[in-house]
């Protein structure tokens, strides 16, 4: 017979130190000389990310020792930070950028060389940063996208298509780096050449859309000089979102636009037309935070490799001339944006409800998938993973809202009869994203304690089309509390959860959300708000270029409806707070500064409303240091401990202040 024990008192294998070293994800894919290299995480060594290399005989390789760290700081979220190319004599050749300042490297790995700098450093501002490098051994050259800081104020920055020499005359010297855009754009992609050279498409956008409202698809012809000409505009427009292009081995270019409502395949014919080459209701692309994410890959064939699906995502094979699309066989609910092509091979990075982030191979000449790098090991037995369900709620008006659901589950401990659990709802971060369908040990952290978690894609979440996407427009602190609010309420209306023990969770964009529920609803008896936007008006003046005016879509032009920014914010509402919060800051953090919660909890002080403050150093927007996971999870599951009455002595306990 199964003990029985309150939910949330449950034992579990699964502590905060096995969750924070669980999340050394695969990410960057790419071919090099036939071998695959990728970049891996490292939250164990302070969230450096590392290259590594699959040698011919199946051997994985570091390829950079600490303290290198191959990561770009462009437009704060990075990108795609290192390209590599065989050299017919000498081996592989190796391009990173290095986190640390931000400089463009060059690496020959199979060497006694160390890596040497490409790019100089800059006095000015936050100085030079480079991300998404394409390798042109013809030209001796690397294309890229420089950004380039010309003051001290967070928008005093220009990004430019550039080329920087391979042989090292730019390291000291800025006016040695070739610059090919005009500057049109204040943001734009690495270039992509088409297979013979002569043309070149990258993808440009203005303030204040943001890259999911409206971009455009930028081509221009190449000269033997290596200069840009006569850029124009092929396709795109302020609301027309375009994710990806690249060049199909014919020569013809190929780019996901939503044109249609969804992220669809197209094709730029040579008359100048345009033909939609699988167009179904469901997303082969995504919201563009980072530059250089891939969702499709041309191959050699003619064929096309492409990450599809609506709220889950697959790998695909698409043949663009009949339509036919055929899907991998596998487990796999969550293929990531980075994927490469060698022969009739397609890599990429996949992970299923059991299986955390894989390099799986689909062989498209036989139709076989296989896992054949970063294969999932369950460091617990997998008994106490939880089993998510796939819901759809009714939102306020009946709109739909998505949401995915994990019960407490534990396999030697049931709850006593009549007891109903406490429930945790993760708002998701952007707000332009969505919950990934994947093992994810911070979920099992609690569940298998008896703590059961909802992860909600409200409105305004990608992975569903545009008009999904577009309800958030001017509704950011509406639309996504009453979403999130209306999952809790359904839950606790089925009697899947105690309506008195209902926490709400969040971190960037979701720690807003998080922050804003407790502001304005009764649902919720605590939250936990981690590195969060709490205050519009001033968040404007200090977070980064990208961001800058994203605002005017998700609340409105601040000339406009000053009165808007005030009213939703939480801050300016700190009486209306009355349930206890863990707040969790980076202070190293650019894009949410830290400012934002010391002022929050200025305005907190005397109210005698229970909480707490954890700030950590060497962090910045979003955790990823293995020290910060475990203490933060272990400060969360104390404040739900203390509020839901649980009786727990297995971490550290949250001291709340009053």
């Amino acid at each position: 017979m199964v003990p029985t024990a309150p939910y949330g008192s449950w034992p579990s294998p699964i502590d905060a130190a096995l969750a924070a070293a669980h999340d050394g994800h695969a990410d960057h894919v790419g071919v090099v000389g036939g071998e695959l290299w990728w970049t891996r995480s490292r939250p164990e060594e302070g969230g450096r990310q590392a290259l590594v290399r699959r040698h011919a005989d199946g051997e994985d390789e570091e390829v950079l020792p600490p303290p290198w760290n191959v990561r770009s700081r462009v437009m704060e979220y990075g990108g795609r930070p290192w390209d590599g190319a065989d050299r017919p004599t000498g081996g592989p050749l190796v391009v990173f950028t290095h986190f640390a300042d931000q400089r463009l490297y060059a690496y020959e790995p199979n060497t006694d060389a160390v890596p040497r700098p490409l790019t100089p450093l800059s006095t000015v501002g936050e100085g030079l940063r480079w991300v998404d490098p394409r390798i042109d051994l013809g030209r001796g050259e690397v294309w890229c996208v420089l950004e380039e800081f010309t003051g001290e104020a967070p928008t005093d920055v220009r990004r430019v298509i550039a080329a920087v020499p391979l042989d090292g005359s730019a390291a000291e010297h800025r006016d040695a780096v070739r610059e090919l855009s005009d500057g049109r754009h204040r943001f734009v992609t690495g270039p992509r050449l088409s297979p013979d050279g002569r043309q070149a498409a990258w993808i440009g956008w203005d303030h204040p859309r943001m890259p999911w409202d409206g971009t455009e698809l930028i081509v221009a012809e190449v000269e033997e000089s290596g200069e840009l000409r006569d850029a124009r505009t092929l396709a795109g427009g302020p609301e027309e979102s375009i994710a990806q292009a690249d060049w199909a081995c014919d020569g013809r270019l190929l780019f996901a636009s939503d044109r249609s409502g969804w992220w669809n395949l197209y094709r730029a014919e040579p008359d100048g037309t345009e033909v939609a080459l699988c167009p179904r209701a469901e997303e082969f692309a995504g919201p563009l935070w980072q530059v250089g994410r891939r969702w499709f890959q041309p191959l050699d064939s003619g064929l096309i490799a492409v990450v599809h699906g609506a709220g889950t995502t697959t790998l695909g094979i698409l043949d663009p001339e009949s339509g036919e699309l055929v899907d991998a066989a596998g487990p796999w609910t969550r293929w990531s944006a980075t994927l490469a092509a060698h022969g009739s091979r397609v890599v990429g990075v996949a992970a299923s409800p059991r299986t955390s982030g894989e390099l799986v191979e689909l062989d498209t000449a036989t139709g076989r998938a296989r896992v054949i790098g970063r294969e999932h090991t369950d460091a617990v037995d997998p008994a106490y993973y939880p089993e998510p369900l796939i819901r759809t709620y009714a939102g306020p008006g009946g709109r739909d809202v998505h949401a995915h659901v994990y019960p407490p589950h534990h396999p030697e401990r049931a709850a006593p009869d009549g007891e109903l659990p406490p429930y945790v709802i993760w708002a998701h971060g952007g707000p332009t994203s969505n919950v990934s369908l994947v093992l994810d040990l911070e979920t099992a952290y609690f569940t298998s304690r008896g703590i059961g978690v909802v992860k909600v894609d409200y409105g305004g979440s990608t992975g569903y089309g545009r008009a999904y996407r577009d309800r958030l427009r001017e509704q950011w602190g509406v639309v996504d509390v009453e979403d999130c609010a209306a999952v809790a309420r359904a839950l606790a209306a089925e009697g899947a959860a105690d309506p008195r023990r209902l926490a709400i969770r969040g971190g960037s964009a979701g720690g807003w959300t998080t922050a804003a529920s407790l502001a304005t609803t009764d649902v919720y008896a605590c939250g936990s708000i981690s590195y969060p936007v709490l205050d519009l008006t001033s968040w404007l003046d200090v977070t980064h270029d990208f961001e800058s005016r994203y605002l005017e879509s998700l609340v409105g032009p601040h000339a406009d409806v000053p009165g808007r920014f005030v009213e939703r914010s939480p801050a300016q509402h700190t009486d209306r707070i009355t349930a206890p919060f863990l707040l969790l800051q980076g202070l190293d953090d650019a894009i949410c500064p830290p400012a934002q919660c010391e002022r929050f909890l200025e305005k907190m002080a005397g109210r005698g409303i229970p909480h707490a403050y954890l700030a950590f150093e060497g962090e910045g927007h979003g955790f990823r240091r293995a020290d910060t996971v475990i203490r933060a999870l272990e400060a969360e599951l104390s404040l739900y401990a203390q509020v839901f009455a649980i009786d727990r002595d297995d971490v550290p306990p949250l001291e709340l202040t009053r």
